[in-house]
C-alpha cells in the first residue's frame, strides 16, 4: 500500500500514534509549560530465571501466533495480512505509546514474541539479559542488512548485533514554511533563533533530542552528562525560550496548520507531511551542519517470547524486498536494507535530507545511556529548561 492510497485522517493518526501525540499527550502541543517532562522509568534488569536468556539458537519455524507488541499501525497491514496468509497464522497485536511503557509491559511479566525497542533501549535489554540470541545466518535477506549496512553489523548497543536485527532509521532535523519565512537558511541550528521565526517556533518535547541539539551547536557530546557542558546547554536553550511557541512532538502537523514557522523535526515524520501538504514547495526541511542526532529501531525478540520461532520467520518475512519497499511508502521511514534506498529516496523527494545513508551511522550521532547519576543530571537539566 503506497502513502497516496491512504486517506489523510488515516495518515495523519498512524503518524500521530507513533512518535508525536501518544508520545508525549495532547497538551503538548498547546504551548509553553503543558508538555510532559521526560521521567526515569524503573527497569527489571534481572527478570526471573525463566526471563533470563542464553545463547541457543532458535529453530526458525512455526511453533503458534504471532504476539506482537510495537507502536501503532507500524508495519503496513498488508504485510501483517501476507504473513499470517503464508504461514497460517494469526498475528496477535498490542502497542505500546513510548518505551517507557514498552518495558513496564515486559517488567509486569506480559509475553511478546517480537518487540521493537529503540537503540539506548535495545542496549538495556541486552545488558538485563532480557534479548534472545538471534541466528543472522537463517535470515534469507540478512546479508541486504549486515552486508551493507556495516554500522548494524556490531553497534554500540548490541555487539555484533547478537540480539537485534535493525528495523528503521532516522536523523532529527529543521523543518520551516518557506512561504512565512524565506528559504535562504544558513543550515545550522543556529537558525532556530531566527529573528523572523520568532514566537513561532517549536521543539521536541523530547529530552535527549532538545539537549542534544543544544549540545551539538555548542560543539559538545549529544548524550554529555558533565555538569558544565549541561550548564551551557541550558543557558543556551534558555536563550531559545523567547523565541519558542512551545514543546511538541507534532512536529510535522504544526507546520501544516501554520501553527508553527519552524519546528525541530524527525525526518520520519516530514516524510509524512508530504502526504498532506497541498503544495510541499512551501515547505522545506534541513539537516544542521553542526550534526544530527541518529537512531533506529529494532526487531528484537525478549528472552520470555512463547513462539520465538514463529517471531524469527516474521522478521525473515519482512526482510523480504518487496515487504520492506510497502513497509517504507507505508510508514515514512527509511530501512538499513539494501536495494530499498531508491523508494524511499522517491518517496522524499522534496526533502532529500531525509534520507540516512550507511556513511552517515555514526557512534556519537546517537543518544547513549548514562549510569543513574548521569540521567538523574540529565533530567534534572530538562526540567530546568522547561520551568524555565
Amino acid at each position: 500500500m503506497s502513502p497516496e492510497a491512504l486517506s489523510p485522517s488515516t495518515w495523519m493518526s498512524r503518524h500521530l500514534s507513533r512518535r508525536s501525540l501518544l508520545r508525549t499527550g495532547s497538551a503538548a502541543a498547546v504551548g509553553l509549560g503543558l508538555g510532559t517532562a521526560a521521567s526515569g522509568c524503573g527497569f527489571d534488569s534481572g527478570g526471573s530465571a525463566s526471563q533470563k536468556t542464553g545463547d541457543e539458537p532458535i529453530e526458525m519455524k512455526i511453533d503458534g501466533d504471532l504476539v506482537y507488541f510495537n507502536w501503532a499501525d507500524f508495519v503496513d497491514p498488508a504485510v501483517f495480512a501476507g504473513f499470517e496468509k503464508e504461514y497460517d497464522v494469526k498475528v496477535v497485536q498490542s502497542n505500546f505509546d513510548s518505551m517507557e511503557g514498552m518495558v513496564a509491559k515486559l517488567n509486569a511479566g506480559n509475553k511478546y514474541d517480537i518487540i521493537f525497542p529503540t537503540a539506548k533501549w535495545a542496549e538495556r535489554l541486552v545488558q538485563g539479559n532480557r534479548l534472545r540470541r538471534i541466528d543472522h545466518s537463517q535470515l534469507r535477506n540478512a546479508d541486504a542488512v549486515f552486508g551493507h549496512y556495516n554500522y548494524f553489523a556490531d553497534p554500540w548497543y548490541d555487539q555484533g548485533s547478537r540480539h537485534t536485527v535493525p528495523f528503521t532509521m532516522y536523523k532529527t532535523g529543521i523543518g520551516w514554511r518557506k512561504d512565512k519565512i524565506g528559504d535562504d537558511l544558513s543550515g545550522s541550528w543556529d537558525d532556530l533563533w531566527l529573528s523572523r521565526a520568532k514566537g513561532r517556533v517549536f521543539v521536541l518535547d523530547d529530552r535527549d533530542e532538545v539537549l542534544g541539539m543544544a549540545a551539538l551547536k555548542r560543539g559538545l557530546d549529544v548524550s554529555t552528562s558533565d555538569s558544565d557542558d549541561l550548564s551551557e546547554i541550558t543557558s543556551t536553550l534558555r536563550s531559545l525560550r523567547p523565541h519558542l511557541r512551545g514543546f511538541s512532538s507534532n512536529s510535522y502537523n504544526n507546520l501544516l496548520t501554520g501553527n508553527a514557522a519552524m519546528t525541530q523535526a524527525w525526518s520520519g515524520d516530514m516524510a509524512a507531511m508530504l502526504n498532506e501538504a497541498k503544495d510541499p514547495s512551501k515547505f522545506g526541511f534541513e539537516i544542521a551542519k553542526e550534526g544530527a542526532p541518529l537512531n533506529s529501531d529494532c526487531y528484537a525478540i525478549p528472552s520470555n517470547a512463547p513462539h520465538p520461532g514463529t517471531a524469527m520467520l516474521f522478521i525473515d518475512y519482512l526482510l523480504r524486498p518487496e515487504n520492506v519497499r510497502k513497509n517504507i511508502e507505508y510508514i515514512g521511514y527509511p530501512m538499513p536494507v539494501k536495494g530499498s534506498e531508491d523508494t524511499y529516496s522517491a518517496l522524499v523527494e522534496p526533502f532529500p535530507s531525509c534520507v540516512v545513508s550507511a556513511d552517515e551511522l555514526k557512534d556519537d550521532l546517537y543518544f547513549h545511556n548514562g549510569d543513574k547519576q548521569a540521567e538523574r543530571a540529565r533530567d534534572a537539566a530538562w526540567t530546568r529548561v522547561k520551568a524555565s
